[in-house]
């Protein structure tokens, strides 16, 4: 089956279900299982050693996330996102994540400055470790340090619902030369503005980081997709 290396290191409280979601879309989204091509529930499972429910469970995941989609007759098949669709999605993601970081400019306090620093301090030190599985859970844990610093529980929870649904391909893009580097002195665009408590500045620095971290989305992805009807 396409797809069959080694999965990325997982933390170890991510369940069979998870794990087997995330090898799979991240096959899907760097072209290793190509669009169309069936995920059989069975074969899966073999592949895995698993019983065939944490498999549904992923297959079900894939579907939500837009990775895939249930055709009658035809089972669960691999699909990717168009470009635009893509594009319209991270232009959504830049304004909420700009959104919290203007909210966390204005609103964090000295303790939640000082963990954004030390999260801040972890992504460099994983820099020149050339990681990227490790520096995207650091980059997933500094964003969030944002949304929590944003005092805004309607917009932490929107925010993720975004942001998982594009986690694939935000994952995706560590994966190309110098990204790491780049995302970092993005970040550090973001947090010098919020410790200054310029608010405007951190949205404007923020929006720029994610519009660009879709645009690097897009340059890893396969350029022969399927959208999605």
């Amino acid at each position: 089956m396409p797809g069959s290396e080694r999965a990325p290191r997982e933390p170890a409280n991510v369940s069979r279900a998870e794990r087997i979601q995330r090898d799979l879309a991240d096959a899907i989204v760097r072209g290793a299982i190509p669009p169309g091509f069936r995920l059989d529930e069975r074969e899966l499972a073999e592949r895995f050693a698993v019983s065939r429910t944490p498999v549904r469970e992923a297959l079900n995941g894939l579907c939500a996330l837009g990775l895939a989609e249930r055709r009658p007759r035809r089972g669960v098949l691999a699909a990717i996102l168009s470009h635009d669709r893509l594009a319209s999605m991270f232009a959504v993601m830049a304004e909420l994540e700009a959104a919290s970081a203007r909210f966390a400019a204005a609103a964090m306090t000295s303790a939640e400055r000082r963990r954004l620093a030390d999260a801040h301090e972890e992504a460099r030190l994983l820099v020149r470790s050339g990681d990227p599985d490790s520096y995207e859970a650091a980059n997933r844990r500094f964003h969030e340090v944002l949304y929590d610093g944003a005092h805004n529980l309607y917009l932490r929870e929107i925010t993720l619902a975004v942001r998982n649904r594009l986690m694939p391909f935000r994952r995706a893009q560590f994966h190309l030369p110098d990204r790491l580097a780049r995302s970092w002195a993005e970040h550090d665009e973001v947090v010098r503005a919020v410790m200054r408590g310029e608010a405007e500045t951190a949205a404007r620095a923020m929006r720029a980081h994610v519009l660009t971290v879709g645009e690097a989305s897009v340059e890893y992805i396969p350029h022969t997709p399927i959208a999605l009807p």
